[in-house]
């Protein structure tokens, strides 16, 4: 069975890139345009999750991924079946992993926000940097947005079955 890496590219319905600084301020931009993009393709059922996705991945890049002088990518592409966000910085050599983060903590959970919400996900390498992608399915929809009680108690496990993680 082949992998989404080794099938063949599906036609894209709709493709945004952008490129940004790597400053944390960049990731409030990326946000709300991903938000925005979802709404005008016409799945605003999929725009807070995408969002939420572009804005752990985004983070992560600023925060491990650039280096000086060098920007991250933002990529949106709408397919049949799915949205894929992929998210590229220049540093390569630094491959994300999950990591169980201690309840105080201020960092380490963006990798399991995204394992958790997206369908699939993974780690390309470039011949300069990296990208991080995942994807959402069309077809996935949460029937409900969770209160943040219900959200403050749900349990991450840290292990992942791909084995490549931030």
């Amino acid at each position: 069975m082949a992998t989404p890496e080794e099938s063949a590219e599906p036609q894209a319905l709709h493709h945004d890139r952008l490129d940004y600084t790597p400053l944390l301020k960049s990731v409030t931009l990326a946000r709300p345009r991903a938000h925005r993009l979802l709404t005008e393709w016409g799945h605003p059922e999929l725009a807070a999750d995408t969002a939420l996705l572009v804005s752990e991945l985004s983070a992560n890049a600023v925060l491990h991924g650039c280096v000086r002088d060098r920007l991250f990518r933002v990529e949106l592409t709408l397919t049949d079946h799915a949205v894929r966000i992929a998210v590229t910085d220049p540093k390569g050599e630094s491959l994300p992993s999950p990591r169980v983060a201690a309840e105080d903590d201020m960092f380490g959970r963006g990798l399991l926000i995204v394992r958790e919400i997206a369908d699939r996900w993974g780690v390309s390498k470039l011949t300069v940097g990296k990208s991080v992608w995942c994807e959402l399915d069309l077809a996935h929809q949460t029937p409900t947005a969770p209160t943040a009680s219900q959200a403050s108690n749900w349990q991450i496990s840290a292990t992942d079955d791909s084995g490549s993680a931030w």
